[in-house]
């Protein structure tokens, strides 16, 4: 299947394997599990509606056809709907033990209920359970036996041009995978399960849970679509949304689906969301899908309410009538995460590199930068950015998406740190100033500037220094007997301040200034007081 156009639903799994993926490269941070627990409840909470809206379309399925005189070719799909209904009751109900027994082993809960964050981390667990065991193996059959199975039941009933994809796929059956040497040779237990955060594990588990159903809406969707016209009749009906989470990201798309509970084929309906007119599809459902703004304000947890708000305009029992509709959401502020050597403090006028990612985003993620006290030079890739600080104080840097703003970070600059001076031989190895040293071996002297290792090893470009300002002299009994001037630490004219020296006397190397070239080519002077003694024999 590698290579194969993927289907949304396979592309949305495939970039939930990425994130678990990139979450094993990361030192997982308590925000980001919280996080994970908040979408897994969203995730929870999204298959409640859609049992509660699958079960409504299997009870209209029975009224409809017994309203129509229960057609011979038509009472046989009443039966193929519950069938349909039991089989994803059975899935739905492994997937949920597979979960349960995921947070017993790992103690994800405590005596009150609520989730552990150590627990949480824990990266073995998931691994022991599903690989070791074999548990992932059958999981991966029970998974895939059950598209096959529904394609059964509607094939049973004339429906046979209805098929579903697998769910739990190998690395090397997503596109998203082709490309990516390290994982596309893993088979899907290794890529689900092998280090992998409970978590994550339990977010993914609450994700079949929603293919499945997802599945089973599609198949009773068929079975509805093929049975006969009839008048729109019903004594109770209800307006509701139906939405792929109810958290949702700043700057992310939110997408749901907003119908009647006892909606048919044959209703034509209106709707209108927020004022908005929705989309209304062949099967009388509305498409629902916008970007969901950044709050002013967020809770503890980092979510802000908010509220949808529509209705519904249909003919029941021969009337147009309004049906309110109103939706609870939350939208999850986003976290900016900063990765750099340097990430605490930014190098003042140096060109500090930094990766500014917003995990939540996805590949919706587009960064724009705005910087205070300070310059910004673009990175190729989406999130890599140079600042360049300005001389002291604090640097922030404002972050937007797609033009919806997300946060600010801000680092204190902390100033370049000094080089350190060494007097060095002319093959480069550093003068042993503890002995005293040869006439002739200093013919070749040189004063170099080392940056501080830190600096060098994570500044490379802005860290080359030269000595260019001090003196070098030569004493006898402390009595300076001949200077020669430094300009360039590389070229002294030692030969000139040799030509009277003697065993006893001593060299000394002043240095009052040295200048760096930062990563524009620009030379930066600084003033520099070290005083070097190297004794001659």
């Amino acid at each position: 299947m590698a290579g194969a156009k993927e289907t949304p639903r396979q592309r949305m799994i495939g970039m939930m394997y990425l994130v678990l993926t990139a979450l094993l490269a990361l030192q997982v941070s308590n925000q980001i599990l919280q996080k994970f627990v908040l979408i897994n409840d969203g995730l929870e909470r999204t298959s409640r509606n859609f049992i509660q809206k699958n079960e409504s379309t299997v009870s209209s399925i029975a009224y409809n056809v017994e309203q129509q005189g229960n057609n011979e070719k038509d009472v046989p799909k009443v039966d193929a709907a519950e069938q349909i209904r039991e089989a994803t009751k059975e899935i739905f109900s492994y997937l949920e033990d597979m979960k349960q027994q995921l947070i017993a082993q790992s103690n994800a809960k405590n005596d009150e209920g609520n989730f552990v964050n150590s627990a949480l981390k824990n990266t073995e667990v998931a691994g022991n359970m599903f690989v070791n065991n074999g548990m992932g193996e059958q999981l991966k059959e029970t998974l895939n036996a059950y598209p096959t199975k529904i394609e059964e039941i509607l094939t049973s009933v004339g429906i046979s041009d209805r098929k579903f994809a697998p769910i739990a796929l190998d690395a090397s059956e997503m596109e998203i995978f082709a490309n990516d040497r390290e994982a596309r040779s893993k088979n899907f237990v290794a890529l689900t399960f092998v280090k992998s955060p409970v978590g994550a594990v339990m977010t993914q588990f609450s994700q079949y849970q929603n293919e499945v159903l997802n599945i089973e809406s599609e198949a009773l969707n068929a079975v509805a679509s093929t049975i006969g016209s009839f008048y729109f009749k019903a004594d109770i009906t209800e307006a509701k949304i139906s939405a792929v989470s109810n958290i949702v990201a700043a700057g992310t798309k939110f997408e749901g689906t907003m119908f009647i509970a006892s909606s048919s084929s044959s209703a034509a309906p209106t709707m209108t969301l927020d004022g908005r007119s929705v989309t209304v599809d062949e099967k009388g459902f509305g498409q629902i899908e916008f970007t969901a703004t950044p709050a002013s304000e967020y809770d503890d947890k980092g979510l802000a309410r908010r509220v949808l708000k529509g209705e519904i305009v249909t003919n029941i029992g021969g009337e147009d009538q309004v049906l309110p509709v109103e939706y609870e959401y939350y939208v999850a502020q986003p976290v900016v995460k900063v990765s750099s050597e340097v990430v605490q403090q930014l190098y003042a006028d140096c060109a500090n590199e930094l990766l500014i990612e917003v995990p939540a985003l996805g590949n919706t993620y587009a960064p724009e930068f705005a910087v205070s006290n300070g310059q910004s030079i673009k990175g190729n890739k989406p999130g890599q950015v140079t600042i360049i600080p300005g001389a002291s104080g604090k640097v922030t840097i404002g972050v937007s998406s797609g033009g919806n703003k997300i946060d600010d970070v801000a680092f204190d600059i902390k100033p370049v740190p000094a080089p350190s001076i060494v007097p060095a031989m002319s093959n480069g190895s550093a003068v042993d100033l503890s002995q005293s040293q040869a006439i002739g071996s200093l013919t070749g002297l040189k004063v170099q500037a080392i940056p501080e290792p830190t600096f060098g090893r994570t500044m490379a470009k802005d860290a080359n220094f030269e000595v260019t300002g001090g003196e070098v002299r030569l004493l006898r009994n402390d009595v300076p007997r001949q200077t020669i001037q430094i300009s360039n630490g590389n070229s002294l004219a030692m030969r000139q301040l040799l030509e009277s020296a003697r065993p006893g006397d001593d060299i000394v190397v002043v240095v009052n200034q040295v200048t760096r070239t930062n990563f524009r080519g620009n030379k930066i002077p600084s003033s520099l007081n070290q005083i070097i003694r190297i004794g001659v024999k």
